[in-house]
């Protein structure tokens, strides 16, 4: 098995130093069934395991689909010891620090397919023969593009704004093409300047959902301040 990561590894498991007692016994999950990911949507990649993320550098819609999927994949059997959006408490590392490459690529895939025991007691339960490689990758693909703490920080106030304007265009339906792409152009421009934990280039932040998210409806101006609001509150 390859060793642990260095640099951002060890920045993301200091998170977790102070509740690691705690976590030998809690952290333990070998009895919970594993949940089923459809991965109809993403492009096969063969039966051989690969060592390095197929989904990384391909076409922007099928990495979009591998994170909406991996999201809902991570959500269903990882965030329960790794934490809701890869945000570790302390019970597992976090994922959001292990490198967007090849040797992280590697050390995730060997955990992923085999799981991880320790002093008998099964921490990580195996899931490649069960969840299968598009799905492996997929929750890969998510948890690369997780912001870094406090990346959103920042760019906070002037999202909460951006949060109350698109709540305002909800109650009123507004349709002003200019002020929306102005709005949208805004939050693509926030998007590109918030980091990775992984050190991958793009960030799945509110801010890159909230612009993908708004279409000129007055749903879209609810979805997409629900959006901030949520991911707003979580950063804090």
């Amino acid at each position: 098995m390859p060793s642990l990561p260095s640099r951002r590894w060890i920045k993301g498991t200091l998170l977790g130093l102070s509740t690691l007692a705690a976590a030998t016994m809690v952290y333990a999950h070998g009895d919970v069934a594993p949940q089923p990911v459809n991965t109809d949507a993403l492009p096969d990649v063969g039966e051989e395991w690969l060592i390095e993320n197929p989904y990384r550098d391909v076409e922007k819609e099928v990495w979009q689909a591998a994170i909406d999927i991996g999201a809902s994949g991570y959500n269903q059997n990882c965030a329960r010891c790794h934490g809701l959006g890869a945000v570790s408490g302390g019970l597992a590392p976090d994922l959001r620090y292990l490198e967007a490459e090849e040797y992280g690529d590697e050390w995730y895939m060997e955990r992923f397919r085999n799981g991880y025991t320790q002093n008998g007691i099964t921490k990580m339960p195996a899931f490649g023969d069960l969840l299968g490689q598009k799905a492996a990758w997929a929750i890969r693909t998510y948890i690369e593009t997780r912001p870094d703490e406090g990346a959103l920080d920042p760019f906070s106030g002037r999202l909460k704004e951006i949060r109350d304007q698109l709540q305002t265009w909800a109650a009123e339906e507004k349709s002003d093409p200019g002020a929306i792409d102005a709005v949208r152009q805004e939050l693509t421009e926030i998007a590109s300047e918030v980091e990775t934990g992984s050190g991958a280039p793009i960030a799945d932040s509110v801010a890159f959902r909230a612009a993908r998210m708004l279409d000129g409806s007055a749903e879209s101006f609810k979805t997409a301040a629900d959006t901030l609001t949520i991911g707003l509150s979580a950063a804090q």
